[in-house]
């Protein structure tokens, strides 16, 4: 990926923390930033049901990363004292997990990000901060695009749990000038993704079952209407947050130029493989009772705000990821 030499530059030589740093997104921004010269530190804790894999930073050279929980004060102060700019990617993804546990999505999503948060309050008031949050704090849109503005009713205890990140956040930014942007991230896909299950996302299982000859499952009747971020369009969007002072205190949607049903997804998808088959099967009852129906993204602030724009359409965006797992896939699936 190539940023335009403004961001590139204001990363050079800086001081850069990120949390879930060997997580999907984090990784993929580790190398990116590591490429513009930051001095870059990344931080895991490696739960197993997320996306942290070490195999996501394998080969990348001249980084320090921290094996631990972020509520961990003792070790993070010191890393947020020095540190200039933050990317708080931390979490737990799984909306059926938090409904399965939601006081453990709790501690994951809440306790996690207020801890990262006193740390900035006593350590580094002046840290500029961007946290990556979801469009599921928007729960069934009631009206499409969905825009910033849209009603907040989450559906699930995770999308809840997302949005006090949010707030959060906005609550340290009002009372104590902390320096924050907030972007609500929508099914971002691309290489280093968690593909062993759904946990991450659908799209992620979807990629491992058309390379390893499992039949994609399409749910519902296949009609609900989706966009997609490639990953490295949704870094860039994190990097303008955390260099543009425009975005100091918003809020901002990431989407996409396509989006299309989950039907014709897996048709394409399946296309761009080369093999591989599926079906539609109704709903599991846990999933259809969280299930948002149709989303797409209203992203013309981001665009129009920080000038970003996504440079990589779907069908090149799976052609890259499907590549990629044909190459590293027994890091991510096993043997």
């Amino acid at each position: 990926m190539i940023l335009s030499p403004e961001v590139t530059d204001a990363f050079r030589g800086r001081r850069v923390l990120v949390t879930g740093g060997l997580g999907f997104i984090g990784s993929n921004l580790a190398w990116l930033l590591r490429e513009a010269g930051a001095e870059l530190t990344l931080v895991d804790s490696l739960v197993p049901t997320h996306g942290g894999n070490h195999a996501n930073v394998d080969g990348l050279e001249g980084v320090q990363v921290e094996l631990f929980d972020v509520r961990d004060t003792e070790r993070l102060a010191p890393l947020v004292r020095r540190a200039e700019l933050l990317f708080s990617l931390a979490g737990q993804t799984s909306h059926i997990d938090s409904m399965r546990e939601p006081l453990l999505d709790l501690e994951h999503n809440c306790g996690a990000q207020l801890a990262v948060l006193e740390n900035c309050r006593r350590e580094n008031p002046g840290i500029r901060v961007v946290f990556a949050g979801t469009r599921q704090v928007y729960g069934r849109p009631r009206e499409l695009p969905v825009n910033e503005s849209h009603p907040l009713d989450p559906v699930d205890v995770n999308g809840i749990h997302k949005l006090a990140g949010e707030w959060y956040h906005l609550l340290y930014a009002r009372v104590y000038g902390l320096s924050v942007s907030v972007l609500r991230l929508t099914n971002t896909y691309g290489p280093r993704m968690r593909v062993r299950d759904s946990r991450q996302t659908f799209l992620g299982t979807w990629i491992r079952q058309v390379l390893t000859g499992e039949e994609l499952r399409v749910f519902g009747d296949g009609t609900q209407q989706r966009d997609f971020t490639f990953v490295d369009d949704a870094v860039e969007a994190l990097c303008l947050a955390a260099v543009r002072d425009e975005a100091v205190g918003e809020i901002f949607n990431v989407g996409g130029n396509d989006h299309l049903s989950l039907l014709e997804l897996a048709e394409l998808l399946v296309r761009s493989a080369g093999t591989g088959s599926y079906r539609v099967v109704p709903f599991p009852p846990e999933r259809r009772a969280i299930d948002i129906g149709d989303y797409l993204a209203d992203d013309s602030k981001l665009r129009g705000r920080l000038g970003w724009q996504p440079r990589v359409d779907l069908e090149e965006g799976l052609v890259r990821t499907l590549d990629y797992y044909r190459v590293h896939g027994g890091a991510y699936w096993g043997p």
